[in-house]
């Protein structure tokens, strides 16, 4: 895993080189979640909202709405595709996120409406964290994980 300012960047992630993550997962689902630089940036997230399975959402839309004391934003998905889970632990305890970004909390599993054209708007490798260490210059962040 790369790190960056204190900033994990794992390597072998999908990325739209703002503040989500994707992972593709064997049974041909796509796991999505916020970056560490993203949930860094949020502060100590207090509620999460995440669309129901079930829910079809076309790309750019929001699967899910998060909140902390400074700031409440979306969480867009990548491409056009169904909710078939959703991480009901951030429900109870969104801050959960603050603490492991990328492991277990995970924001939502999409199914996509064209597997093959999934990624294509996503980066990963060098290029994602090249831009992903300019995103971090660019705001200033210095990534530190809350405490439980």
């Amino acid at each position: 895993m790369s790190e960056y300012r204190g900033c994990e960047l794992p390597e072998d992630l999908f990325y739209d080189l703002d503040y989500i993550w994707v992972r593709p997962e064997d049974d041909g689902l796509f796991t999505i979640g916020v970056t560490d630089p993203a949930q860094t940036m949020s502060g100590r997230l207090q509620k999460a909202r995440i669309k129901k399975v079930g829910t079809h959402l076309e790309a750019g839309r929001h699967v899910a709405t998060l909140e902390s004391g400074k700031w409440a934003g979306g969480v867009p998905v990548p491409f056009a595709g169904e909710v078939v889970a959703r991480n009901e632990l951030l429900l109870d305890d969104p801050h959960l996120i603050n603490i492991d970004p990328y492991g277990d909390a995970w924001i939502t599993r999409l199914r996509a409406d064209n597997l093959g054209e999934a990624l294509a708007n996503l980066h990963t490798g060098d290029e994602a964290l090249t831009a992903l260490r300019a995103w971090i210059e660019r705001y200033d962040v210095q990534c530190m994980r809350c405490s439980e």
